[in-house]
């Protein structure tokens, strides 16, 4: 296994860090989580060097955590590093902040988590957990011995995450998402360099867009791939882009099969700066640009849009679409479609009124798309219900 310096501490991570956010499952239902497999897929991770494990509250509706737990005793809890994450939408108070780690620390089988992350940080829960006092609690369950060192977890644009790196002096570390196609996007390659000159241990989520970038391509970016000297399969291809920078600190990979666990040990051992050469970074450029022209709606994200008259979040939606067609993937867009956007925030909110088609550089029928997104993301209607007779 590879190893890079974390931030300003004096401990190495291990290239790969073990992400617990999507274990298998006994059916498919998110909270029947197949604890004897997810068991041995950590332990065998961290018998092959992984030394950091990743989980939150939330995960798995909160059988995450415990399965966790369970994972890191007979002498596992010691060869590790442990994060989880405080779930801001549940905090009011100190006391909320103290019952929810006391919660955390009891599933999870143990007196101190090593990195607690603020979960999901944006522009608007940022302030709010701020003003409200949450870092003064931290420092105190961390002068106490039950948290080892703080930091957050980011959903946002780069103005708000550079707000919050510079909004207070002692972060140890982030986690973003980043990955080949996610250049710009969130806190992006800005964000990646900004907070490690900040000297903060930048942990990557999400670099294979949630199993996006490993599955088998489209025909025209198999063909590129296949068009390599050096073959790899598309997993390896983006996980040894985002190693190839040399401010991440550590990949995070939500592995849900012990093969999966197998390969990116495997991929971790041969990784690092430098390993890409001009022609891989190239032949990379060349299939992100092949994904983008499969995007049916040609939304350029320029917000020229917003805002809509109604509060419908319009790139967003076409982004959630895009990527839906694009990789062959309902589930991922339509959770974030579902669960991220406010009821009057999605498609079918949209009145029609057109004032977004006259100033739109694209020209795109904005409604049109709007129906056709919503039909494919939104909730399915129930069927109507039979009449029996009597």
């Amino acid at each position: 296994m590879r190893y890079l310096k974390f931030g300003k501490l004096d401990w190495e991570a291990s290239a790969l860090g073990f992400g617990a956010m999507r274990l298998p499952l006994t059916d498919r239902n998110p909270a029947n989580v197949d604890e004897p497999e997810s068991i041995r897929m950590i332990r065998y991770a961290i018998d092959h060097g992984v030394n950091y494990v990743d989980t939150a509250y939330l995960y798995h509706e909160g059988r995450g955590e415990p399965t966790v737990g369970r994972a890191l005793q007979h002498g596992y809890r010691e060869k590790v590093k442990l994060a989880t994450k405080l779930p801001f939408w549940l905090i009011s108070s100190f006391k909320d902040c103290d019952r929810i780690l006391n919660e955390q620390l009891e599933r999870l089988q143990t007196d101190k988590i090593d990195f607690y992350l603020l979960h999901g940080m944006n522009k608007e829960w940022w302030p709010r957990l701020r003003d409200l006092g949450v870092l003064r609690w931290a420092e105190g369950a961390m002068a106490a011995g039950h948290i080892g060192y703080l930091g957050f977890s980011f959903h946002d644009d780069f103005e708000v995450f550079k707000e919050i790196v510079d909004g207070y002096d002692n972060w140890t570390l982030c986690q973003i998402q980043y990955n080949y196609m996610d250049i710009a996007h969130q806190a992006g390659i800005q964000g990646l360099k900004y907070a490690a000159e900040k000297g903060l241990a930048v942990v990557i989520m999400e670099p294979l867009r949630g199993g996006q970038l490993g599955k088998e391509p489209p025909a025209e970016v198999a063909k590129l791939w296949a068009s390599a000297q050096r073959k790899r399969t598309p997993a390896e291809w983006a996980l040894q882009w985002v190693w190839n920078h040399p401010e991440v600190s550590l990949v995070l990979s939500g592995m849900t099969a012990m093969e999966h666990v197998v390969e990116n040990v495997a991929i971790a051992n041969r990784s690092g700066p430098g390993t890409l050469t001009k022609d891989d970074l190239s032949l990379i450029d060349r299939v992100r640009e092949a994904y983008r022209k499969l995007s049916p709606v040609p939304c350029t994200n320029c917000g020229y849009c917003m805002p809509c008259p109604q509060g419908v979040q319009i790139p967003h939606i076409f982004e959630l679409y895009n990527d839906a067609i694009i990789y062959n993937d309902r589930y991922n867009p339509r959770f974030t479609y579902l669960m991220q956007l406010q009821d009057g925030q999605r498609a079918d909110q949209c009145a029609e009124c057109k004032e977004c088609m006259v100033i739109c550089p694209q020209h795109i029928d904005i409604p049109k798309w709007l129906q056709k997104a919503h039909a494919l993301l939104g909730p399915k209607p129930k069927p109507p219900p039979t009449d029996k007779g009597s």
